[in-house]
């Protein structure tokens, strides 16, 4: 019961954040959520964001920022693995699962729905 408050604790706080950039600094969708994965990168490449996860669970890995981390740490094991080059394959390493699934649920909800614009 407790890991599960502190994940809604966690990943509230994190859309807090977001919201505040929004609201207070007048960024874009786009801009917060370009902010938040390069937050999430950069916590990664510090080592704090796993340490986080490990705290928070869903809370830590179900937001945006989750997805820096996890871009971040695909490009450092296959930089070990491959040099340089598995920098560029290493970010869809981990993540290309994720983002197969959102082209593909978006072309399905563009069928089902009346898209705009």
């Amino acid at each position: 019961m407790e890991k599960i408050f502190w994940a809604f604790i966690v990943g509230g706080l994190i859309c807090v954040i977001g919201q505040i950039m929004m609201d207070a600094f007048k960024l874009t969708p786009a801009h917060t959520m370009s902010t938040l994965v390069v937050a999430g990168a950069i916590l990664g490449g510090l080592g704090l964001y796993e340490p986080l996860i490990k705290f928070a669970g869903a809370g830590a890995t179900v937001p945006i920022c989750s997805f820096g981390n996890s871009l971040l740490k695909g490009a450092l094991v296959e930089l070990e693995k491959n040099g340089p080059i598995g920098v560029l394959t290493g970010i869809f390493e981990l993540t290309s699962a994720g983002i197969s699934s959102a082209i593909i649920f978006g072309f399905l909800a563009s069928l089902i729905f009346k898209p705009k614009g």
